[in-house]
């Protein structure tokens, strides 16, 4: 008895190209994409590569067990995953491409029965049809994971960035820092200058901080206990600290708040705290 599904899988192998090349001439142009057919040459070779994997990972699926097609398939993923996040390609991008693979790589099945002397049993057919179309979208299903996770992990770098440039410690010499804040400061950034900053000063060996409050326009209660947090941190950790350029509105509004900023060294500028307190004293 005829293995129908071998049949059709080395059919489709050896139709590779061809599949591929179909594929790309239903590409439209002035897309701005990498599956645009004004994408350039280069463009054009990588979606040739990753198309001619893709229909080889379908074509495996008809194989069962022995095609490996769950093995290609994550490795599928990945590649096309990472290639669509450097190029900057949305996943809807992504899944309107592989729908037009999915019709082409069909339209070579139809072929395929077309070409036989035995007719192919309906029941076989239907049965590919489940297959391919399944493999389809578990294709799609693993990118679209993959693109998740990376584009997770891209942005977490990212914030750790932004986190890391948002609370910047400057050293001045060798164990004074200064810490300029600019702009709102709210909750959620307040917790990360309380996580971020005492593990700075250690690392970097300050054992005096100022806390330039000078670009900070609007603090609240919130924020304020958790900046009086960080210099208690500080405190314990045996770094002093002092804070600086808090603007009149600040100030009035934390009086209005009932915020008690007696208890911590504060100077009206940075320019005037340096001077006073350390720079004159000794500049390391």
């Amino acid at each position: 008895m005829k293995d129908w599904n071998k049949e059709l899988n080395r059919y489709l192998m050896d139709n590779i190209t061809v599949i591929t090349d179909e594929w790309l001439a239903l590409r439209d142009s002035g897309q701005k994409s990498i599956y645009s057919s004004d994408a350039g040459s280069a463009a054009e070779q990588t979606l040739r590569e990753q198309n001619n994997r893709t229909n080889r990972t379908i074509a495996s699926s008809l194989l069962g067990p022995s095609g490996n097609f769950e093995e290609q398939k994550e490795e599928w993923a990945e590649l096309v995953a990472k290639s669509r996040i450097a190029s900057n390609t949305s996943i809807a991008e992504v899944v309107d491409a592989l729908s037009r693979v999915r019709k082409v790589f069909w339209r070579q099945v139809e072929r395929f029965v077309g070409q036989q002397t035995e007719t192919v049993p309906v029941a076989v057919v239907l049965q590919w049809g489940e297959t391919i179309h399944l493999a389809f979208d578990k294709l799609l299903t693993a990118f679209s994971a993959m693109y998740f996770k990376l584009m997770t992990t891209r942005l977490n770098a990212q914030q750790s960035l932004i986190d890391e440039l948002s609370s910047p410690i400057i050293k001045i010499n060798k164990n004074i820092g200064i810490l300029p804040l600019v702009g709102d400061i709210d909750t959620e950034r307040a917790k990360m200058i309380l996580e971020v900053v005492p593990a700075k000063c250690m690392e970097t060996d300050i054992i005096k901080l100022f806390i330039d409050l000078s670009g900070v326009s609007i603090i609240d209660t919130m924020v304020a206990n958790q900046l009086f947090e960080v210099i208690q941190v500080l405190n314990l950790l045996g770094i002093q600290s002092t804070i600086t350029g808090i603007r009149p509105e600040i100030a009035q509004t934390s009086i209005q708040l009932g915020l008690d900023f007696s208890m911590i060294d504060t100077h009206s500028s940075l320019q005037q705290a340096l001077k006073d307190k350390y720079i004159v004293e000794k500049v390391d």
